[in-house]
Parts: structure tokens; sequence; C-alpha cells
């Protein structure tokens, strides 16, 4: 068993069947699993490649956060054969604890697809709730309290509100790199023909920030923006 997770679809590729990748010493038989999140399309390619030596591939991109990765929790998005996810399996349970059989290779990141794509609009939409209670001047914690226990409720509500009240985004998953992430849902939707104008727009978002430095802060700082917008900054 061999695992990948690198930053974005070349990287993959290289370190899979470059002149010096874990293709050419994986003996027929074995499993790649690759949990970065890359193009559909490229991880396909990649599996028929490998299918070729004798060697199953599947995709299996993560969501959760630095969290999640620290307490092994991560929830993993799995394309490729049930088999060879069972065979894998073992190994995976260490890094999650929702581990989802999604459908044939490239489906993992289909899926990843989705959820960045649903990702990007919870930021956006806590950023411009965190910005309007700051600037009617109610008290932020205890409304942070109300909405979690109610339909407005969710990982990044928990998780990053607090980042974007205190104008303050510690690491947890770079902005850079969830701009690539949408970029590549992006260019799904467009081969599909459907329309996403809230990725794009947080996309636009994002785009600004890598340009004005920010890239490595954590995606919770589409904040910034909202504040700047808002008059907080």
């Amino acid at each position: 068993l061999v695992v990948t997770m690198v930053s974005d679809t070349p990287d993959v590729q290289a370190v899979v069947l470059g002149e010096q990748g874990a293709a050419l010493g994986m003996e027929r038989g074995s499993v790649l699993v690759d949990m970065s999140t890359i193009a559909p399309a490229t991880t396909r390619r990649i599996a028929a490649a490998l299918a070729e030596h004798g060697v199953a591939m599947l995709d299996a991109p993560v969501s959760g956060g630095s969290e999640g990765a620290e307490r092994g929790t991560l929830s993993i998005m799995v394309g490729g054969e049930a088999a060879a996810l069972e065979r894998a399996r073992p190994a995976l349970e260490v890094l999650g604890t929702t581990i989802t059989h999604v459908g044939p290779s490239g489906a993992g990141q289909v899926a990843k697809a989705v959820n960045q794509t649903i990702i990007a609009g919870t930021y956006a939409a806590v950023a411009e709730g965190m910005a309007l209670a700051l600037a009617a001047g109610i008290d932020v914690e205890a409304a942070l309290r109300a909405l979690g226990g109610g339909a407005a409720g969710s990982w990044v509500l928990e998780n990053r509100a607090r980042n974007m009240v205190e104008g303050s985004y510690p690491l947890g998953f770079r902005t850079r790199l969830h701009r690539k992430d949408l970029g590549l849902a992006l260019a799904a939707a467009r081969e599909l023909g459907v329309s996403l104008p809230v990725a794009a727009y947080v996309e636009q978002l994002e785009t600004s920030l890598v340009k004005r430095g920010y890239g490595d802060e954590d995606v919770s700082n589409i904040a910034r923006v909202v504040r700047e917008q808002a008059g907080l900054d």
C-alpha cells in the first residue's frame, strides 16, 4: 500500500508516474491511495496507467481541516474499486472516522469538488453574518451560541467564526489551496454545463487575497474582505 497526499495535479503526476515515481516500485496487486485534491480526469488517467501494471488506485481526498487530521476524524471520500478500498481501509481508519465509497475512479475527486463548493458558500455566509453582528453591536459570543443550536449551525460557524470576529486567521487550510480546489470545481462544472455563481464569487475573493499576500492564511480570511467592505477594518 502506498499513500500520496500532495498539493496539486502536476505534483501527483510526478510523484506517481514521474521518472522516480511510486509506480516504478509498486508490485502487481498493490494499491495506491491518493489523498490529494486534484482534477477528476487526471485521476482517471493515472488510475488507467497504474491498472496496466496491475496496480489499483483509489482517489481518497479528505475533509475536516487540520483539526480532523490531528484527531484522526477526517471524512474520506473514496473513488475506485470497492475491493481495493477494503484492502486500504485499515490504514484509512487511522486518519478518518467517516470513510465512504462514492463510486468509480474519479468519484472521490468529484465529491471533494462538491465539498469545496459547499464550504465556499458557507465561509462567505458566515463572514457576512459576523460582519452584520459586529456592525450591529450585539453580543457576538451569545449570538454564536444561539446560532450554533439552530439551522445556521455548521463546522465553519463552530470552528472559524471567532477568527472572523477577531480578524485573526491562524492557519487551518491555506487560502491559496482552497482557491486551487475551487478552480478544479469550477472547471468540472463548466465541462458539465453547470453554473456555480457563489463558488465563482468566492474564488474571486480568494484570488484577490492571494494577490495581496494572504494566500498562506486560513481560508477564513475571506472575512478580511467582507470586514473591509463593511467598514469594520
